[in-house]
């Protein structure tokens, strides 16, 4: 029981310093917050194409006070958000589904960690295949090798019950959903 228990605990170890580095990537200009055109960007650096009418609703989900920006405050309460899903009622299983497709780039319903590596490469990341394997492992509880959308659910769900004071082990950064 010992296993189990340990990828439990890493899956569920959280830093708010992962939502400051993926806000970063998003806000290329470094003002703060988040355009709708840096979203853009940043949505087709990740092989997404988004309509206007698509791009106008993931900002109007994004930005609460409605100033057509995204703060760090407003993503990390959307982050929260998402981490906090654990059904479909809402419309969170959805968004979930959508920042899963971000990562399964062969759309076989699992992230590999190349698929990994990958994204994370274009979201400006620094990280070898060994730490993407690394932070698949800690998700992997069927030991598949890659995070399933249940591994991927079960880890944003424990990202959201987390304060965000421990070590930053967290293992897929969340881009908006798309």
């Amino acid at each position: 029981m010992a296993e189990p228990q340990e990828s439990e605990k890493t899956s569920k170890i959280v830093s708010t310093n992962d939502v400051e580095r993926v806000f970063a990537r998003y806000d290329a200009n470094g003002d703060g917050k988040i355009s709708p055109s840096e979203l853009a960007d940043v949505l087709r650096a990740l092989g997404s194409e988004v309509s206007d009418e698509e791009l106008k609703a993931m900002m109007a989900e994004l930005d609460s006070d409605g100033d057509g920006f995204v703060t760090l405050k407003e993503f990390a309460a959307f982050h929260r958000g998402l981490g906090g899903a654990t059904g479909g009622g809402d419309g969170r299983e959805g968004e979930l589904k959508d920042a899963f497709a971000m990562y399964d780039l062969d759309r076989d319903g699992l992230i590999s960690e190349k698929e990994l590596h990958l994204v994370l490469k274009r979201l400006g990341e620094k990280c070898s295949v060994q730490d993407c394997s690394r932070m698949i492992r800690s998700v992997d509880s069927d030991g598949d090798g890659s995070v399933n959308f249940d591994e991927f659910k079960m880890m944003m769900a424990n990202d959201g019950e987390r304060k965000g004071s421990e070590v930053d082990t967290s293992p897929l950064p969340s881009p908006s959903s798309g």
